[in-house]
């Protein structure tokens, strides 16, 4: 599309839906590059007390909050209903019961609005969080690591989408949150346990799984059967141990593999940009170690702030719009999938 069109032409606003797990978000997104409004509710203070999301309880609070956060979202874009473009909705992978509360306001709404409907794949929502803080280059590679997700992403052009290494047991925020647990730290545990390291002065020594020679997948069931086979030779030998030191050996062990494959992987198959991606991107110290070893092998790191990190809206707006301008739009008997292929969602 030359310059002169694309100035001429009137903006495209997507109203986009997340319920894929324990937060309610809605978004208001221009041109796929620009919020206007992401508005999230959060439901950690209703699932601590469980020490995790209970599925049930997380569908009824979407059923509760979705109608006035869809109203909030719109009030605060200053966006009246006839000026949408079309409504985006993800549609897996997550919590069925969570992901079919999003889909029906997402088609009632578009229904009533005679709006175009887009569903969203979760992963390709946090992958392109990164377009709304700056234009990507291809091919690149995104590294995802969430509650759910530790994915190694090769990203050849836009929205085509072929995984590299991926998770073979616990996902990265799971094995944060079953470790910080075994350290009696509070719900959900990644922010405690990054917070612990930091202030830590020493580390415990733990094993780092590397795999096979050569492959992206990760594996992280051992070294949380590890940290906890630590704390119960200390218990049996009446020892005291600093959950910070545990903290912190756990973390380095995480980031040392997750860096390393994902600069590897940016490396091998000449990726312009390394994205980092999910919930668990906003931990400082992977933050960090990422950064400095993408300045070493000088690959250009974007990293979303924090607010872009976690489940939100405005990253589902930004990937519905590659569709968008493709005309990929979604038929009304849409289903929830909770699990949904990446690669299968390229456009």
């Amino acid at each position: 599309m030359k310059d002169t069109e694309k100035q001429n032409r009137p903006p495209c606003y997507i109203v986009a839906i997340e319920t894929s797990c324990d937060e309610t978000s809605v978004a208001v997104v221009e041109d796929g590059t620009k919020v206007r409004s992401n508005i999230v509710s959060s439901q950690i203070e209703t699932h601590r007390q469980f020490g995790g999301v209970v599925p049930e309880v997380a569908s009824r609070k979407h059923v509760e909050t979705i109608t006035w956060i869809m109203e909030e979202a719109l009030r605060e874009a200053n966006i009246r209903p006839r000026d949408l473009s079309a409504v985006a909705v993800t549609h897996g992978p997550g919590l069925v019961g969570s992901l079919l509360v999003g889909m029906v306001a997402a088609k009632a709404l578009a229904t009533s609005l005679e709006l175009p409907l887009i569903g969203v794949h979760h992963i390709a929502g946090h992958i392109y969080a990164n377009r709304l803080v700056q234009e990507l280059e291809y091919p690149l590679v995104a590294l995802v690591v969430s509650g759910g997700h530790t994915d190694i992403v090769h990203v050849e052009s836009e929205g085509s989408f072929r995984i590299l290494g991926q998770t073979r047991d616990d996902a990265v925020g799971e094995a944060f949150d079953k470790v910080a647990r075994a350290l009696q730290l509070p719900y959900p545990g990644g922010p405690h346990i990054d917070r612990l390291a930091h202030e830590a002065d020493e580390s415990i020594a733990l094993p780092r799984a590397w795999l096979e020679p050569g492959s992206y997948d990760f594996s992280f069931s051992g070294l949380k059967s590890a940290v906890l086979a630590v704390l119960n030779q200390a218990k049996m030998k009446g020892q005291a141990l600093e959950p910070g030191h545990v903290a912190r050996g756990f973390q380095e062990s995480v980031i040392d593999v997750l860096v390393e494959k994902a600069v590897r992987a940016a490396k091998e198959n000449g990726a312009r940009q390394l994205l980092l991606a999910g919930g668990v991107a906003a931990n400082r110290g992977l933050r960090a170690e990422l950064g400095r070893r993408c300045e070493e092998e000088g690959i250009p790191l974007i990293v979303p702030p924090f607010e872009l990190c976690t489940d939100n809206a405005a990253m589902i707006g930004a990937a519905a719009y590659l569709k968008y301008v493709r005309g990929q739009f979604s038929p009304f008997d849409l289903k929830a999938e909770p699990l949904l292929s990446l690669e299968k969602w390229s456009v």
